[in-house]
């Protein structure tokens, strides 16, 4: 479904991603985990499409079509969804206007009708069950006044009604209390099937006690520098990024990158 082969990115001459490497498949979870200024959220970016980054070199491909050649709508159209660390506000624009919009314009692509109305409200409602939100937010601008949480949780409401392929969860746990980090991945795991694949890129360890990833992969200063099950990401929460570092022979001092 995705793959990333000796990709090397940089941002006004600063080199960020150093020969990164990733394939994942349909059916699987990937979980990225790295210190700050490890490339993460570079990676979650270059993926969609964000133009402030530099590709120096190295080819992206999604379901077998060069994915650095698309612009970031296509990317969507074609079933990528990025779920945001920050989601931002968008004053003035009604959550079901917005995904109405989002939702038709996906079925215009790949030539099917828009949805009526009341084929709409009726999605709409079938879907806020999964990640149990309220009415009194999807009747309001989006993200307006939205706390941490009930933005997060409103990124997997938009998830669940797209149905993308491939899934990038950019630190969705970032800032979630523990009944908000439940529901949000009780949420992602509802959406898996075997013809999707999500990428969860995280800090710690905690959220893969939810989400249980096929893959856990370690980025530190631009490169992946291990790969294994579940059991690294615990390994990892118990020894800390600078065990990686010495088992890895990084010697230097990783520079900032995200």
């Amino acid at each position: 479904m995705l793959k990333i082969k000796d990709l090397n990115v940089s941002i006004n001459g600063k080199k960020i991603l150093k020969g990164f490497n990733l394939e994942v498949n349909a059916g699987e979870v990937h979980a990225i985990m790295g210190p700050n200024g490890s490339g993460k959220s570079t990676l979650a970016s270059v993926i969609a499409g964000r133009d402030i980054f530099t590709v120096d070199s190295g080819e992206v491909t999604y379901m077998g079509k060069n994915l650095l050649d698309m612009p970031p709508d296509e990317r969507a159209k074609e079933g990528l969804f990025l779920g945001f660390q920050y989601p931002v506000e968008i004053p003035g624009v009604s959550m079901i206007n917005f995904m109405r919009t989002a939702i038709n314009e996906k079925r215009k692509h790949y030539g099917l009708e828009p949805l009526t109305g009341m084929e709409f409200m009726k999605l709409m409602e079938e879907k806020k069950k999964i990640v149990e939100i309220q009415s009194k937010l999807t009747n309001r601008s989006v993200n307006e006044g939205f706390s941490g949480g009930e933005k997060k949780k409103n990124e997997i409401f938009q998830m669940a009604f797209l149905e993308p392929k491939l899934a990038i969860l950019d630190e969705t746990d970032s800032g979630l209390d523990i009944d908000a980090l439940k529901v949000v991945a009780n949420g992602v795991n509802a959406l898996k099937k075997p013809d999707n694949a999500s990428v969860v890129i995280t800090h710690y360890q905690r959220l893969l006690d939810y989400i249980v990833p096929d893959f856990v992969h370690v980025l530190y200063d631009g490169r992946i520098v291990k790969s294994g099950s579940k059991e690294l990401a615990i390994e990892l929460e118990e020894k800390g990024y600078e065990w990686i570092k010495k088992e890895a022979g990084i010697n230097e001092k990783a520079e900032s990158t995200e």
